[in-house]
């Protein structure tokens, strides 16, 4: 039983929930679900408290609607919002103490028709180590990305959707770098918001209320003589065009752009009006990235995927599949799953490649050209993954391929 469920059937609460005690039982829930977000919406009839484990959502328990601005209230005073203002976003972050494991909460409180919906992010400092070794990738990706790591300038990429694991592996990389090379690197970045602080990087938080923008960040802090800069996102093309320069101009800059697959970076760079002979000359590689839900290894049985998913595996790689899936345990809490793996793909950029950005290519034509010098796909290696039982069929065709094609 949940500890929310739990309090609201015992004695204390029978008179009326105190949302103090309340809304810790909810955090409590959510950090024993290990979830990454809790969401608080009201409905029609209740307030739905959803959590999202391992990327999926998952109802935890329905409150009477009544208690919806109780709750809103008491999240406000824990991030020192104000508590009158309703109509408007509010955006703030939760510091919990030792009974909470000293979890980091950030909170985002948004005006709906239903009154307000309120959504957390989680993050335990003590359960994020920042190590490449440790993330999961397999060892040609993962030596290929060090390779990447050890050059001195030029732009390494990260893309995939939101809650890939793009911020974590960046995170890693610059940590790698700094375990690396010591005290003899200056490592800067620019982010929104900073997640978690690294040790020896200088960290700074945009704030585009003040236009502080990425942009205006990034050309204060080339006069800062950073080695590495990592920046949060690449969102437009003036930001675009000062890391692309910036790589050019003896900086390995890192950062994320939004592409179904690695090879669409390069279109999407040019329709920020970025020339193709400056990115032919400063990206180095793109790293896409998925996450999917790891079989359960607890409960992990053989099984034969439906022919309908089946199809989707090519005949000759059939017979050597050894598919898995959980049946659902209590380690598991009856999901088949437990915890979460990277899919990824690393497109190194060669002289073949340069020459088909330089011809403005479109994205199918960059990526025959990258699976032509070696790279393997997400589509690929996800395939992989669910043919060695380290996933299922079905989780590689949702995460993976509903995504890029």
């Amino acid at each position: 039983m949940s500890y929310t469920l739990h309090y609201l059937e015992s004695s204390a609460a029978r008179q009326g929930p105190e949302i103090s005690v309340l809304v810790n039982c909810l955090l409590q829930d959510a950090i024993r679900l290990g979830a990454s977000d809790l969401h608080i919406e009201p409905w029609e009839e209740t307030i739905a408290v959803r959590a999202r484990v391992n990327g999926v959502l998952t109802e935890v328990v329905h409150l009477p609607l009544g208690l919806m601005e109780k709750i809103s209230a008491r999240f406000k005073v824990l991030a020192n919002l104000p508590t009158y203002q309703t109509g408007l976003p509010l955006d703030g972050k939760i510091l919990c103490g030792p009974e909470l494991d000293h979890v980091q909460v950030r909170l985002s409180i948004f005006p709906t028709t239903r009154g307000e919906k309120i959504v957390l992010r989680l993050f335990d400092p003590q359960d994020r180590r920042f190590d490449l070794d440790e993330l999961g990738f397999d060892p040609d990706t993962l030596h290929g990305l060090k390779r990447l790591l050890r050059r001195t300038s030029g732009l390494l990429l990260f893309t995939g959707p939101t809650g890939s694991g793009k911020t974590t592996a960046m995170y890693s990389a610059l940590c790698h770098i700094v375990q690396r090379e010591g005290s003899a690197v200056s490592i800067s970045t620019v982010e929104d918001p900073v997640e978690f602080n690294l040790p020896r990087v200088s960290q700074t938080q945009i704030n585009p209320a003040q236009d502080f923008t990425y942009a205006t960040a990034l050309r204060s802090i080339l006069r800062q003589d950073p080695q590495v800069i990592m920046v949060g996102e690449i969102r437009d093309a003036e930001t675009a065009a000062i890391a692309v320069q910036a790589g050019l101009t003896g900086h390995l800059v890192i950062s994320t752009i939004h592409a179904g697959v690695s090879a669409g970076a390069f279109t999407r760079l040019i329709h920020m009006e970025i020339e193709p002979f400056m990115l032919a000359s400063s990206v180095l590689g793109v790293m896409g990235l998925r996450l999917v839900r790891r079989v359960c290894p607890q409960c992990a049985r053989p099984y034969e995927p439906e022919p309908s998913v089946l199809k989707v595996v090519p005949e000759e790689w059939r017979p050597h599949a050894r598919f898995r899936r959980g049946t659902g345990c209590e380690h598991c809490r009856q999901t088949g799953y437990s915890g979460r793996m990277p899919v990824c793909e690393l497109l190194v950029v060669t002289e073949p490649f340069r020459e088909a950005v330089l011809k403005r290519l479109p994205t199918s034509a960059l990526e025959e050209i990258a699976v032509q010098n070696g790279m393997r796909t997400l589509w690929q290696n996800g395939l992989q993954a669910a043919l060695q039982g380290q996933t299922t069929l079905e989780e590689v065709v949702r995460m993976v391929a509903a995504s890029i094609l």
